[in-house]
């Protein structure tokens, strides 16, 4: 599904000079279609739309009626159908899908958003500035805080105050209003909101396909970056913010995922991501570590777990 306005915003074609390179925000989605309804709210509601929107849609082919009835006027929009994995959905897959199709529609920089976030208003602004100050075939990826929104009464839209009073995540450093943060750690890099050019995106092959459902495929974009002697960059002025939904901790209903996706990363990488949640499984008795190599099994206790809807 195609929809264009004929008043886009006009853009530059090159990241040289005072022009903006041509933008994609990409996200992607099951089911929230009321987030994904506020994410297209908060676009319209930019300094700067970008050139182009790309929705993944992953096993769920009415994203594309909320996306023809709340993209802003003069924003290119077109989704893509990824099918659901046997493994779970698959995020890895949905965003290497929607990268490759904005950067055969001619997107310079692609900019990454859940479809639980609410782009700031200057947000694209932001991330084009960023990419505009890097340093010519710099491997730079540019990442904007992402607070955390309150529960709000059923049907009750959030408010400039409920954004205001949000905090950011404390976890992650947050850069001066209109600057820049070189990150120390890359294992802080999530891929909640960021940007990254499409050379840089080839240069670190995107994200592996071989992460199937929840866990595991954000660090080993991080560990390909760092290969690649990339560079993290905090970016100010560029919140997103993330709507309220119901979370558990640890996620256990994630549990497979997460052991399958944390092993394949340790053979990758040499070592554990997740550490948090894999020791709170395993002081549950859900998981053990065990073997030559070691590697995370589930336990009887988890087996039984998993088969609980």
């Amino acid at each position: 599904m195609t929809r264009t306005a004929s008043t886009a915003t006009a853009a530059g074609t090159s990241t040289s000079g005072h022009e903006r390179p041509r933008t994609a925000l990409l996200t992607l989605a099951h089911g929230r279609h009321h987030h994904l309804e506020w994410l297209l709210r908060g676009l319209g509601a930019g300094t700067v739309l970008p050139d182009l929107l790309v929705v993944a849609a992953m096993d769920d082919p009415q994203l594309a009626d909320v996306v023809a009835e709340h993209t802003p006027a003069g924003l290119p929009a077109e989704v893509l159908s990824v099918g659901a994995h046997r493994w779970g959905l698959p995020l890895a897959t949905a965003r290497n899908r929607a990268a490759e199709h904005a950067i055969a529609a001619g997107a310079e920089l692609l900019v990454f958003l859940d479809v639980d976030c609410i782009p700031g208003t200057r947000l694209v602004e932001r991330y084009c500035e960023a990419a505009r100050s890097s340093t010519g075939g710099a491997t730079d990826v540019w990442s904007g805080a992402v607070h955390y929104l309150s529960p709000r009464a059923h049907g009750r839209p959030y408010t400039a105050g409920d954004l205001e009073r949000s905090q950011p995540h404390a976890a992650r450093p947050v850069a001066p209003a209109d600057g820049l943060l070189a990150a120390d750690d890359l294992r802080l890099f999530w891929s909640l909101s960021f940007a990254v050019t499409a050379s840089t995106w080839h240069r670190v092959g995107g994200f592996d396909e071989g992460y199937d459902g929840y866990g595991g495929e954000d660090t080993d974009f991080a560990m390909g970056l760092a290969r690649a002697g990339g560079r993290l960059w905090w970016v100010g002025g560029a919140p997103a913010y993330h709507q309220h939904h119901e979370v558990e901790s640890p996620p256990r209903r994630h549990l497979v995922d997460i052991v399958r996706n944390s092993n394949r990363f340790a053979a990758r990488w040499g070592w554990f991501p997740m550490e948090g949640w894999l020791a709170a499984f395993a002081d549950e008795g859900l998981i053990t570590l065990a073997g030559r190599t070691p590697r995370w099994h589930l336990t009887a206790a988890g087996h039984r777990a998993a088969r609980t809807p």
